[in-house]
């Protein structure tokens, strides 16, 4: 047996227990670590024999986890920032905009709201603060079931047309395969339609109007005011939006955009809470907000990226990348295949797959910067998710808030989103053949 197939099946062993992650019950980031550290390890060791002249361990292990570090920190501070917000109340207003009279009005806030808000957050925090404010708006928790779906589907499909909504979209962006402006030109429509088809289709189990809710939201977070609350918001959500903008203009990596945001909102903070002791259970300082960060998902991604590089050093993924476009040879399919296998494993080594398959070349519309197939991807990969209820962060995070189980909601939800995902597409090739 040779030694890249050693690899190779190491590496597949490694996905299987995460995707089993459910069953096995072992956190999915330590099986990630740990087969990135046994990746690695047979490429060590094994490397002359796999037929690599001129391999640099040191380097090529420099060259990956650099690679591997512009998404990280990205996602870190992005993290650390939407965390910022959120405690100091800054959501509050989504409540408040989202008052309707009917379950049907309330939907379509809830989806349009969803969208928007999962392309400037990431998905699993847009969908956290929608299911919390849902709580509070609708009683009735068949009702609410079909809200929480709405919230997913939406999620994931607001998040595919922005560079900064998905882990996916922010690896293809950070990779220089898509561009803000590109991405969010040409995926914005499939993107919304997406979820307005399956919402169409939601609505019909939902009838009659909502009874009324008092308001009881506090008058004040923490000790700070009104104008302080806004403040920071403004800086935070405005910083995000203007991390495209920033990138654009300095061609600096994003992450130095995000970490700049972050360091202003920590400077406000700082300035805010000045007068309060440094161990105030009121003052929601940064650096006790750090540790409300979700470390683990972090290492999640630094273990597959990095795993999945070694496959790209052997020069497997360039092969099977090869054998894609000779035996199938049509990127809508490639990319709808992988969309749909999303539903079922996580899209984060799909894409870091992807990604290493194929070369950026600027003479391909396919596969030049906002080309087809890297466009799909995006799409694909974002709004595949929803298809399962296990196939996203959205929809693992709402199936424990709202106790929804993978049957019922393969019974119910997986046609309708599966629906809203061919819409999409078909709404993107009308969109390459006879507009742009």
């Amino acid at each position: 047996m040779s030694s890249i197939t050693v690899l190779c099946i190491a590496f597949v062993v490694g996905y299987a227990f995460i995707a089993l992650e459910s069953v096995t019950k072992i956190n999915k980031a330590a099986i990630a670590i740990l087969m990135c550290v046994v990746c690695w390890t047979l490429l060590a060791l094994g490397h002359e024999g796999m037929g690599l002249p001129g391999f640099e361990l040191g380097e090529s292990i420099e060259k990956n986890l650099g690679e591997a570090g512009t998404t990280l920190f990205f996602l870190m501070g992005a993290m650390t920032i939407v965390e910022i917000v959120d405690q100091h109340g800054g959501f509050n207003w989504v409540r408040g905009a989202l008052k309707s009279r009917t379950k049907r009005s309330l939907l379509w806030k809830i989806a349009f709201m969803t969208a928007i808000l999962s392309a400037v957050l990431d998905n699993l925090t847009t969908s956290i603060v929608m299911i919390m404010i849902l709580r509070k708006l609708v009683h009735d928790h068949q009702d609410r079931l079909w809200y929480a779906v709405c919230v997913i589907i939406a999620a994931n499909a607001g998040g595919a047309f922005s560079p900064i909504g998905d882990v996916t979209t922010i690896m293809l962006w950070n990779g220089k395969m898509i561009t803000a402006l590109g991405v969010i030109q040409e995926i914005i429509i499939p993107s919304f339609v997406a979820f307005i088809v399956p919402t169409a289709v939601l609505q019909l189990h939902l009838s009659g109007n909502l009874p009324q809710v008092v308001d009881k939201r506090e008058a004040s977070i923490s000790g700070i005011t009104k104008v302080q609350r806004n403040l920071i918001f403004a800086l935070g959500v405005g910083g995000l939006c203007c991390v495209p903008v920033f990138h654009t203009l300095t061609g600096l990596p994003a992450f130095v955009g995000i970490l700049g945001v972050l360091g202003i909102l920590w400077c406000v903070t700082e300035i805010i809470y000045r007068k309060k002791e440094e161990h105030d259970p009121m003052a929601k300082r940064v650096t006790n907000l750090l540790s409300r960060i979700d470390l683990s998902t972090i290492m999640f991604f630094l273990g597959i990226l990095m795993a999945v590089a070694t496959l790209s050093e052997v020069g497997v993924l360039t092969a099977i990348g090869k054998w894609l476009d000779e035996v199938v040879g049509n990127d809508y399919l490639v990319t709808g295949a992988i969309g749909i296998l999303s539903s079922i494993v996580d899209n984060v080594p799909l894409v870091a797959g992807a990604m290493k398959m194929y070369v950026i070349d600027p003479n391909s519309v396919n596969f030049a910067v906002d080309g087809i197939f890297w466009q799909l991807l995006a799409y694909c990969a974002g709004v595949g998710g929803s298809m399962l209820i296990i196939g996203s962060a959205a929809g693992v995070v709402v199936m424990g808030l709202e106790r929804i189980s993978f049957g019922w909601y393969m019974k119910n939800v997986t046609w309708i989103a599966f629906v809203g995902y061919i819409a999409g597409m078909l709404c993107y090739w009308v969109e390459k053949t006879y507009l742009f």
